[in-house]
This record gives structure tokens, C-alpha cells and sequence, in this order.
């Protein structure tokens, strides 16, 4: 059996370069193929999904209250599955802001601004896009209308 310490580094060394391609070369065809689609992410969930249905029944702890998450993640295999969840997701919302970004023509400079942060403290990223999003949005409709 894999330890979850030795899971953490591998699937933490897996987005690494998923989040470089995104921020560095977005329009790649690695990058459009695999990471933009979200198969990175879909590996990560499919190890959480492993994780909930192995690990999750043996643990202590529920969703009912702080006190019994608190618990519950004091299993490592329910904590390292903590861990993939917010992987997939961060990446998979960084992966759908570049590819909104793409679609709504808003320079990819701007990706560089959010998806660190996406990558670190995913709903700040994600808030960060839709204010550029919005503003770039209305700078643009504006602009239509002289």
C-alpha cells in the first residue's frame, strides 16, 4: 500500500505541470487537449472517488458539524482526499477560466494575475477572473457603443 504522504507528493508533483501549461503556453495543443478539457482533473477525482469508497467508511468523523469534519479528517487517507478534492477543482476552474478567457477574447496577461492565485486559494482566483471579466467585458461594450 501507497502511503498517503507518498500520494500527496505524486499527485501534488501531477498538477504542477498542468497549471505551468495553462499559464504558459494556453493555446498549445497539450495543453488544449488535456489540461483544458480537464483530464487532469478527472484522474485526480477518480483517486478521490478510490479514496472516499477504501478509506472514508473506516474513518471517525461526519459532515454534520467543524468538530466532526475536524475528525474525520484526522484519518490521512480522509485528509489526503480533502487534499485531492480541492486539486481537481482548483484546476479544473483555472483550466475553465483560460478557456472562458479564450472565448471572451480577454488578453491571456490576466490569466497571470489569477491563476496563481487560483492554483493557491482557488476562490480568490476564480472571484479575481469575474471582476476582470466583468470590467473587460464592459470596457469592451463600452467601447462598441462611440
Amino acid at each position: 500500500m501507497i502511503s498517503a504522504d507518498s500520494l500527496f507528493q505524486l499527485f501534488n508533483t501531477l498538477v504542477l505541470p498542468a497549471w505551468l501549461l495553462l499559464l504558459l503556453a494556453p493555446k498549445w495543443f497539450i495543453t488544449q487537449r488535456l489540461i483544458i478539457p480537464g483530464y487532469v482533473s478527472l484522474i485526480i477525482a477518480l483517486a478521490y472517488t478510490l479514496l472516499v469508497i477504501v478509506y472514508l467508511p473506516d474513518a471517525q468523523g461526519d459532515f454534520q458539524s467543524l468538530s466532526n469534519v475536524a475528525s474525520l479528517f484526522q484519518h490521512p487517507y480522509a485528509l489526503l482526499a480533502g487534499w485531492l478534492h480541492y486539486l481537481a477543482f482548483d484546476l479544473f476552474i483555472g483550466a475553465w477560466m483560460v478557456q472562458d478567457a479564450q472565448k471572451q477574447n480577454i488578453s491571456h496577461g490576466w490569466m497571470w494575475l489569477c491563476l496563481p492565485f487560483c492554483f493557491m486559494l482557488g476562490p480568490i482566483g476564480l472571484l479575481l477572473y469575474f471582476v476582470i471579466r466583468s470590467s473587460y467585458n464592459k470596457q469592451f461594450s463600452l467601447a462598441g457603443n462611440n
